[in-house]
């Protein structure tokens, strides 16, 4: 089974390590066509969105890379017309909602930004997942997770539902689409220290990758 990266290759070590210790092969590239031999799309973590493309002036977005970010948002739209399952982690939760007509909040507010952004190691915090989600089927109702961003998911893009949200300040910490086989988290599930989390991120690939088996049954 091949999952297809959309990135640079130095940026996703972590992603490829992940990928490869579920059992399936990893294809990173910055050609979306790469998706036409790939059963899936993950959408890796990384700087922040062009604010251009969700229908805003800069204010406070940086580490921009518009060319990946045009790279990333077309590999999303050909994932939606193939119908192959879609993952974003970080960032690309965000490519995912902006993907689907969504806003993204370009700078939290002081107090939730040192709650989530990366600062000498992810900030851990807790989190409250639907109990209708497949995230609670994999974790339950309550989750500590890894942030590692000063942005956040605004306005939902169409088709999506918040399914899990930081306990202090409502951040959205994953998303999934109503009948699509998208689905995406804000925390670091290919690098969470399961010993200060007490979760393990890898049910979230597995989880992922059993999507793709359907989708192709």
């Amino acid at each position: 089974m091949k999952i297809a990266v959309i990135g640079k290759k130095q940026d996703t070590i972590n992603y490829v390590r992940y990928i490869t210790a579920a059992g399936a092969v990893p294809l990173v590239s910055l050609s979306p066509e790469a998706l036409s031999s790939c059963g899936a799309l993950l959408l890796p973590g990384g700087g922040d969105i062009t604010p251009a493309f969700f229908g805003e002036c800069n204010h406070g977005s940086c580490n921009i890379d518009t060319e990946l970010d045009i790279r990333q948002l077309q590999a999303f739209e050909l994932a939606l017309s193939q119908h192959k399952p879609v993952l974003g982690i970080c960032k690309g939760m965000q490519i995912i909602n902006v993907g689907l007509g969504g806003k993204i909040i370009q700078d939290l507010p002081p107090e939730a930004s040192l709650r989530h952004r990366y600062d000498h190691g992810d900030k851990y915090h807790n989190s409250v997942i639907k109990n209708t989600s497949w995230l609670y089927s994999l974790y339950g109702e309550q989750a500590i997770v890894n942030s590692a961003h000063h942005q956040s998911v605004g306005s939902l893009g169409s088709g999506l539902e918040v399914i899990q949200y930081c306990s202090e300040d409502g951040c959205a910490e994953a998303v999934s689409h109503e009948t699509l086989p998208v689905i995406g988290v804000q925390w670091h599930p290919e690098r969470i220290d399961i010993q200060r989390s007490g979760i393990d991120g890898k049910k979230i690939l597995a989880f992922f990758l059993s999507l793709v088996r359907q989708s192709v049954s």
